[in-house]
């Protein structure tokens, strides 16, 4: 296990009958950090949550979470994490209130800490105003609101988050994200599955894409991206200029093919190691006398990231698959 995790698997493997979920699972999440689990679906992000949590047992392999084995000693995995799953768990005729303190109950604390620990969490997620009210008359952020909360009773030391955002408008979702930040901040170890691209590239310290079980990348976002993702440039000619023209002084910049859109007299091109490029651009379109009027350049997402990478796990592909793997700065024990 690695010094300072607080997730590690080996070869983890999962089977549903003739489908293996798990496909050797190999991960190791740093204590504190927040770590994005990525891919299709099916690609085994719920499965390795669930695996992770103790609410299904790897056929092969080994998992420690806290230190703990989660099949040996599941009784005390659970005791040290939180889980919110893709569907709210509250109790739509309980008040917010009455959800945290039953939750707060079924984690083992006596009677006036639940209560005490409900007040708490419905003060730091902004509850208070609607804690007598039904659950059921919550919005669909103030569920999942209270839903973290739920999650948070027993200050885990490790939070499991599936899809936590999935159907929020953008201002709750954003409002979960820091929610999420200040719990990492305060030393939870966070770790989230998510349909959204750009809300791992905000939240993650790490990212992990999976295909068939296992890890096909890992490494920072901006490791991924660099990695994986393309740099664009966009070029807009001037009136007098000449789009074909142009089109030949920068193919030979391009990765793969330029786009040229003669309505809006622009040029599109993915290249690679912008800043060594652009002048060398400038200069090209200057010696074919062609004039700009706009340049603007991209950066690479991870939506690009995802595309690639889905490219290069389809079936045909995935026996010759290696893992590509960014090592995070961690020291090596037995």
């Amino acid at each position: 296990m690695n010094e300072g995790s607080a997730i590690w698997t080996e070869n983890l493997v999962k089977r549903f009958g003739s489908v293996k979920a798990l496909g050797g699972l190999n991960l190791s999440v740093k204590a504190g950090s927040i770590f994005a689990l990525l891919g299709r679906n099916g690609a085994g992000k719920t499965t390795a949550i669930r695996t992770l949590a103790t609410l299904i047992r790897p056929d092969e392999g080994r998992a420690l979470v806290c230190g703990l084995d989660v099949v040996r000693q599941a009784a005390e995995v659970r005791r040290r994490i939180g889980l919110t799953g893709q569907f709210s768990a509250v109790d739509g005729a309980l008040s917010g209130r009455e959800n945290l303190v039953m939750f707060g109950r079924l984690y083992g604390l006596p009677g006036r800490r639940a209560k005490a620990r409900a007040s708490e969490l419905i003060e730091r997620f902004g509850l208070a105003a609607a804690a007598s009210r039904p659950a059921k008359t919550y919005s669909g952020g103030m569920r999942r609101r209270l839903d973290l909360a739920a999650a948070l009773l027993a200050s885990p030391q490790v939070l499991f988050l599936d899809e936590p955002t999935t159907g929020l408008d953008p201002a709750s979702r954003t409002q979960l994200w820091e929610d999420v930040r200040q719990l990492a901040a305060q030393g939870t170890t966070v770790v989230l599955t998510t349909q959204y691209l750009e809300e791992a590239d905000r939240l993650a310290d790490r990212i992990a894409f999976l295909d068939a079980g296992r890890i096909v990348a890992e490494g920072s976002p901006a490791e991924l991206k660099a990695a994986f993702g393309n740099e664009r440039m966009d070029v807009t000619v001037g009136a007098d200029g000449d789009l074909d023209e142009a089109a030949r002084a920068l193919g030979r910049f391009a990765l793969g093919d330029v786009a040229v859109d003669r309505e809006a007299r622009r040029i599109s091109l993915n290249i690679a190691g912008a800043e060594a490029v652009v002048s060398s651009v400038m200069r090209a379109l200057d010696g074919a006398g062609v004039p700009v009027s706009r340049f603007t350049m991209h950066s690479p997402t991870l939506d690009e990231v995802f595309l690639s990478l889905t490219k290069r796990t389809e079936p045909a592909a995935r026996s010759s698959l290696d893992v590509v793997e960014f090592p995070a700065d961690r020291k090596e024990v037995g």
